[in-house]
């Protein structure tokens, strides 16, 4: 549970920026959290399934095209925390059809990844 807690930290530290942000780049409130994680009972798993969510997905999502990349994933982790195998896959899968996908271990590097993919340094 730490690291998840840890998790909860460094993403919520990332969209608290966004929406500090959104005024001088509105386009930053369009970055959205993917509720895949966390436990839920089984009732509840299976219903999210029916809804769509997919395992793997990254942890935030950013829709805005940047050159000719066409949106950015964000894949929070602790900073001991691995990638999954259905996180790798999704992530290759996104790649190729032409997003960006980053992992970060820091609501700084978090950060950093959104300035670079938006060129806003």
């Amino acid at each position: 549970m730490k690291r998840r807690n840890e998790e909860h930290r460094i993403q919520a530290g990332i969209v608290r920026w966004s929406r500090l942000m959104e005024k001088r780049y509105p386009y930053l409130k369009l970055l959205h959290a993917i509720p895949n994680g966390g436990n839920r009972d089984a009732a509840t798993g299976a219903v999210m399934k029916r809804e769509g969510v997919l395992a793997g997905i990254p942890d935030l999502h950013l829709p805005v095209a940047s050159g000719t990349v066409h949106s950015l994933y964000i894949e929070v982790k602790a900073p001991l925390g691995r990638l999954s195998k259905a996180q790798k896959a999704m992530r290759d899968e996104l790649q190729v059809w032409g997003n960006r996908v980053e992992v970060v271990r820091s609501t700084q590097e978090g950060i950093e990844v959104i300035r670079d993919y938006l060129g806003l340094r």
